[in-house]
């Protein structure tokens, strides 16, 4: 039964930003690891919004529910999110940090909204006839989980929200590259229409990639446009607060490194699934608190 929203106490938040902190530890996902190079508040800020993010992944990838029980699923995660940020008290474990979160940093609800709808944007098979379909998808998965990073860790320029949406579109895009023949499978395809008419690509090749000049080529130019991204979201290493910079850093890296061991396989993501070396990524992680 939920609770009236005057019972919405200071315990319930501790409670629930424990919980928090306890999903984003048992996930063992490479970033938590970078958490631990943020003040404490930050830490626990962050761990509130990864459990946000994984909740609704979670939602929409739970195949124990049909594709229509998702949809509905997701539609109630909605609903309860907005009367979290309405103020009112809600019957979930993850909400109401996430309300407090919103309230503490002056975080734009409307950005986990459009996370949401992202996500389930993907519970169709689906294609991009142009960039810019791709682009606005790109947003709402990843461009406006970076809004709400930078936002937690504060910056010093009104651009780096800008930079902080390129970035979401260079990590994403580098996950579209790596992922092209298991989506095929699922019945999407991420890489524009455009493109794969422009270079002759059709979806059979696209499946078996290889040595082929027109597979090469397209998957170049993806390849260099994930890298503009990159490009456009440097200087948020600037912007941020030198405890999100360090975070930042190592995104950066992690991502980075994904997209040159792609491009070090010459585009090979159909024989097995490209990951950065662990060495790399533990590196990295580690240049968070030592930089060398």
């Amino acid at each position: 039964m939920t609770a009236p929203a005057t019972e919405m106490t200071a315990a319930v938040v501790n409670d629930s930003i424990t919980y928090c902190c306890d999903l984003a530890k048992r996930s063992k996902t490479q970033f938590y690891v970078t958490f631990f190079a943020l003040p404490r508040p930050m830490f626990r800020d962050m761990c509130v919004l990864y459990a946000f993010m994984r909740k609704t992944d979670d939602l929409a990838d739970d195949l124990t529910y049909s594709v229509e029980e998702r949809v509905a699923r997701l539609a109630a995660w909605r609903a309860a999110l907005e009367r979290t940020v309405r103020g009112e008290a809600v019957d979930d474990p993850v909400l109401p940090a996430v309300g407090d979160l919103v309230d503490r940093q002056q975080l734009n609800p409307q950005w986990l909204f459009d996370v949401i709808d992202g996500v389930e944007s993907d519970l169709a098979p689906r294609t991009f006839e142009t960039f810019t379909e791709l682009n606005d998808y790109c947003y709402h998965v990843a461009g406006a989980v970076g809004l709400c990073c930078i936002q937690i860790w504060k910056f010093a320029d009104p651009r780096a929200q800008e930079a902080a949406v390129a970035c979401g579109t260079a990590f994403q895009l580098t996950n579209i590259l790596r992922d092209v023949a298991e989506d095929l499978q699922n019945g999407r395809v991420y890489l524009p229409r455009e493109d794969l008419a422009r270079f002759g690509v059709d979806e059979p090749l696209l499946k078996v990639g290889g040595a082929d000049a027109r597979y090469q080529a397209l998957m170049r130019f993806e390849a260099d446009r994930a890298r503009s991204f990159f490009a456009e979201a440097q200087p948020l290493l600037e912007w941020l607060s030198p405890a999100g910079r360090r975070v930042q850093r190592a995104m950066f890296g992690m991502y980075g490194g994904l997209l040159d061991e792609i491009e070090r396989r010459r585009f090979d993501v159909q024989s097995r699934r490209v990951k950065t070396p662990r060495l790399v990524k533990w590196r990295i992680a580690a240049r968070c608190f030592w930089p060398f």
